[in-house]
């Protein structure tokens, strides 16, 4: 399996992939969790893993997982320390940061957060380390063995439903909630929105439909297709494509990804653009084979090859600053293959 497919994979199995919607619509639990009013403290925040109750305001704030450092960022507070983010690539400004995430830690003046390494899991004692009064991992795929040790160490907001599938919409929902900052987060989400609207109007995506795919152009045996439930497929609906049936019907079922092989390539047929991790001889090694040449998508050449672990890698884990980050060229990729939509 993939480096990238693997990792997501194994971190999704923590717990039960038990899908409850698709992933770029609000869950209706995250916007009802805080129990305070907004600024005030304690806060109980109800989540996947149980009950959370934060009884003062945090100044010392960890995150872990994929994202919440950036919604701690985006609302002004540098957190004291943070998972690496080990997909980060080589134009990054340090090891393990992301560039949109390392530019708002230098813009807000703050001291560099420890980076917690992830490679052999959860780094419980560097963690303890950082004294954090609380621990943010909206996003992310604690097990119950993970959440009693970290809930140890402080307060932890943990995932509202299924492990690894938090909209990014819900991520700063919670997180924002954690931090007495609940109305600043509802703010940041509507400017989100809006920018998102402007960026995409006239982009003629409505009508056509999207998924996020891994394929190698080195084995088309098979590929796999990331479901609406997850943040790569799920950005793509946000942009305003429809969802493929297959994609949909999955994530319904609580699927993750799904593999295809070659010979069963039919069954994506109603996916009009394809977007894949990989470079510019994806496409044509598509076109060369076969079976894949069937599809509408590839015969069109809607096929946007984003890379792996570079800069389009703001598109594959979308949080309040990676989408400003990326937004405008994403969606100058996207509007040039979804115009071979025929």
């Amino acid at each position: 399996m993939p480096r990238i497919r693997l990792a997501a994979a194994a971190l999704a199995a923590a717990g039960a992939l038990l899908l409850s919607g698709c992933a770029g619509a609000a869950s209706p639990d995250a916007s009802a969790n805080g129990t305070a009013a907004d600024g005030a403290f304690p806060v109980t925040i109800t989540h996947a893993l149980g009950e959370t109750t934060i009884a003062a305001k945090p100044e010392r704030v960890a995150t872990i997982s994929w994202g919440n450092q950036d919604v701690a960022l985006a609302l002004g507070v540098v957190p004291v320390g943070m998972d690496s983010q080990v997909w980060a690539w080589t134009g990054s400004a340090a090891p393990g940061v992301y560039p949109w995430t390392s530019d708002k830690i230098t813009e807000l003046g703050g001291a560099n957060p420890v980076i917690f390494g992830t490679t052999d899991g959860i780094d419980f004692e560097k963690i303890a380390d950082t004294k954090p009064n609380v621990i943010l991992a909206a996003q992310s795929g604690l097990t119950a063995a993970d959440y009693s040790t970290l809930s140890a160490i402080a307060p932890v907001v943990a995932y509202p439903g299924v492990p690894w599938f938090t909209p990014w919409r819900d991520q700063i929902t919670l997180n924002a909630k954690a931090l007495g900052l609940a109305s600043q987060g509802d703010a940041l989400i509507s400017d989100l929105d809006t920018q998102i609207a402007d960026a995409t109007a006239g982009s003629g995506f409505a009508g056509k439909t999207a998924a996020f795919f891994y394929a190698s152009s080195s084995d088309l045996s098979k590929v796999s297709l990331y479901t609406g439930g997850d943040p790569r497929t799920a950005f793509l609906h946000d942009l305003g494509f429809g969802l493929p049936k297959v994609a949909a019907d999955a994530a319904a079922k609580g699927t993750f990804y799904l593999d295809f092989s070659a010979e069963n390539a039919d069954q994506l047929a109603d996916v009009d653009v394809i977007v894949a991790y990989g470079d510019a001889g994806l496409l044509p090694a598509l076109q060369a084979d076969p079976l894949w040449s069937t599809l509408p998508a590839v015969k069109n050449g809607a096929v946007l090859a984003v890379g792996q672990g570079d800069a389009f890698s703001a598109a594959v884990t979308p949080t309040p600053l990676s989408i400003p980050w990326v937004l405008k060229d994403y969606v100058a990729k996207l509007e040039d293959v979804a115009a071979k939509v025929k």
